[in-house]
């Protein structure tokens, strides 16, 4: 018999890879040009030119063996020194290639991170709305995911309920900020009130509740929006990190795990990081993709597209009645469903063959997601369909 867990996940994918898969059949039928698909967070820029120079010239001038041979377990030592000393510029810290722990993606960081974390028996609590991943990566871990109800007006931190949730069972809070899905990013006073909670509940409990910092989204902020660096805000802070929306490099699996030396218990921690990777499968991240990231962590992709996308969605999608909270960074609107039922919102606009995601997905009910990062023409097609269906439901 196989295991059950395992069959599950794999027979049903999430809601947002089944509306992808349904429209990639759809254009199939109709042509691409005439399916609006918001449904998956894949990045609709190119990466910057010095991506594919650097991949010529690493190929060009590199032992072949070398480049693409094993490295370290844990990474590259120059790679992580590099990114390391780009860490320590931008941030006024001091990181050292020691702390860091390459990984295939922030998917795999997080999991090293919880699997490092969690003993049978503990709570891993997240805030809602949440990438609906989450779930399957803390119950592989062993652990609970226990989540927060959202706050669904400027979707920052209810603290009264998070106060509930924190037990002696919690072994880490995951936060996600810029937020995949509603665009939020957590304010300095919010996240400084969250590291005095933390810290409370810490004595308290007589163990450290780490908190893991999941930051693909970090360069994405718009308007000079402010995202607060989490370790200098609180001792026990984990950053997971992804080239996958920076770069645009979503396929190219490169991220990692970052355990500051101030972390408690650090030499541990890191090491469970590194024996989570182990047990996992993950022998190392891609040789050449580690060294295309080290020589080009401190470039970004032309971000500004998506704030551009975002001001023009969100200015016709409010003339038109919806209610969209103003979002702060990503590439997605989580704008209020018409109607209560996001998911019956959802499939009205799947029969007018405009791909969002309902909310509930994200534990966030009433509510659904716009993923923005498509071409511009894209959405100018679409806001037909969006005044269709605010005239039927507004």
């Amino acid at each position: 018999m196989v295991n059950r867990d395992m069959l599950a996940y794999g027979q049903a994918r999430s809601v947002i890879r089944e509306l992808f898969e349904y429209g990639r059949q759809r254009a199939a039928v109709v042509g691409e040009e005439h399916v609006y698909d918001f449904s998956l967070g894949n990045p609709s820029v190119a990466p910057p030119p010095e991506v594919e120079e650097t991949i010529r010239r690493l190929v060009s001038e590199r032992d072949p063996c070398a480049l693409h041979g094993y490295t370290s377990a844990p990474g590259d030592p120059a790679v992580r020194e590099r990114i390391a000393a780009s860490l320590s510029r931008r941030f006024g810290t001091v990181c050292k290639g020691e702390e860091l722990y390459l990984t295939c993606g922030a998917a795999a960081g997080l999991c090293c991170c919880l699997c490092a974390l969690c003993q049978p028996g503990d709570e891993v609590i997240t805030f809602a709305p949440l990438f609906p991943e989450y779930g399957v990566f803390i119950r592989t871990a062993g652990a609970a995911m226990k989540v927060c109800p959202a706050e669904t007006e400027a979707f920052q931190i209810d603290f009264a309920a998070l106060e509930a949730l924190l037990s002696p069972k919690t072994a880490a809070v995951i936060v996600n900020s810029p937020n995949n899905p509603s665009g939020a990013v957590y304010s300095e006073a919010t996240l400084k009130r969250l590291a005095a909670l933390l810290e409370e509940k810490s004595r308290a409990f007589g163990r450290p509740v780490y908190l893991i910092s999941d930051e693909p989204y970090r360069e994405i902020a718009f308007a000079g929006t402010d995202v607060p660096w989490l370790p200098r805000l609180y001792r026990d802070t984990l950053v997971v990190y992804s080239w996958s929306k920076s770069l645009s490099l979503p396929g190219e699996r490169i991220g990692y795990v970052y355990v500051p030396a101030q972390v408690t218990e650090s030499a541990q921690v890191y090491a469970a990081v590194a024996g989570a990777g182990r047990a996992l499968g993950y022998v190392c991240a891609p040789s050449l993709i580690q060294r295309l990231a080290a020589a080009c962590c401190d470039l970004t992709a032309d971000l500004t597209v998506y704030e551009e996308n975002a001001r023009l969605l969100t200015r016709e999608l409010r003339e038109m009645g919806y209610h969209v909270p103003r979002p702060q960074g990503t590439f997605y609107l989580f704008p209020r469903s018409p109607i209560p039922d996001d998911a019956a919102f959802s499939r009205a606009a799947q029969a007018l063959d405009l791909l969002i995601v309902p909310g509930s997905g994200f534990h966030c009910p009433g509510h659904v997601r716009i993923a923005f990062c498509v071409p511009r023409r894209r959405i100018e097609g679409a806001l037909p369909v969006f005044r269709a269906l605010a005239q039927r439901y507004l």
